[in-house]
């Protein structure tokens, strides 16, 4: 365990020195947020449909989604895992004496933590205080502000299990540019990234909730923002936690695989 921490540490402390391009992710983010909250809010001015989610719920999340970007950027991979498949390196992964799917999973996880620590603080400090309806709130009750720590934590843990699927999938192609762009446009759809899942139609909704992919960032946003309680966010958080083992055991089984056929520098 000791060895992990100390891969977590040194990826976390190594994240900790971007500063400036913290900054510049935190306007970046205030302004698309903002966009974002407008366009809504235009919608919701016309009067002429009913809405599946309060504007104050809305407001929440996108704000929540802004602050937790790092965390759950679909788009984010670290390409030292990439270029030591593609190149060969990954021969020197493998003469460390520890597991190597626990060693990328713990390295991803510390350099996203890190990013998020930098950029959510401001973000949610400034949202909170915005004028209403346009800011951030805290969630409806305490059992909901708990469940939420849970199911962010969930969530996360969901994102970097199914982001190792990924970098397993590079033992197997030339390039892993293709399933990148592929894995990246299906998670910030179907996790409610782009749309919130609620607005999506009542038919379609139960396929986009059954998916990992809800599980990401859709659940614990929403229960932050209190349109999902009680034995419902249970449910949903039931349903991270089903998951996160599959996930979980179908990369443990697909890195035992793909080590047993690796080919370095054709030897």
């Amino acid at each position: 365990m000791r060895k992990y921490m100390s891969f977590f540490r040194i990826r976390f402390i190594a994240g900790l020195q971007y500063r400036a391009a913290a900054w510049a992710g935190i306007a970046t983010q205030f302004a698309w947020g903002g966009m974002t909250l407008l366009m809504f809010w235009a919608f919701y001015q016309s009067g002429e449909n009913s809405f599946p989610i309060t504007f104050p719920e809305l407001a929440s999340y996108i704000w929540m989604q802004q602050a937790f970007l790092a965390m759950f950027m679909a788009w984010f991979f670290d390409n030292d895992i990439f270029d030591s498949i593609t190149s060969g390196g990954i021969a020197y992964e493998l003469c460390r004496p520890c597991d190597i799917y626990a060693m990328w999973f713990t390295k991803n996880m510390a350099i996203r933590l890190s990013r998020t620590i930098l950029r959510c603080f401001p973000i949610l400090l400034v949202a909170a205080f915005l004028p209403a309806p346009f800011s951030i709130s805290l969630p409806p009750d305490w059992l909901s502000g708990i469940l939420f720590l849970v199911s962010i934590l969930l969530g996360f843990l969901v994102l970097i299990a199914f982001s190792m699927l990924i970098y397993i999938s590079a033992f197997y192609t030339i390039s892993p540019m293709g399933i990148r762009i592929l894995a990246t446009s299906v998670i910030e759809f179907f996790a409610g990234a782009i749309i919130p899942i609620p607005f999506f139609p009542e038919a379609l909704q139960p396929i986009m909730y059954a998916l990992p992919f809800a599980s990401m960032q859709n659940t614990p946003f929403l229960i932050y923002a209190g349109h999902i309680r009680g034995i419902e966010a249970l449910q949903s958080m039931a349903l991270q936690l089903i998951w996160l083992a599959a996930l979980l055991i179908a990369g443990r089984l697909l890195m035992k695989r793909a080590l047993k056929k690796v080919v370095v520098q054709g030897g």
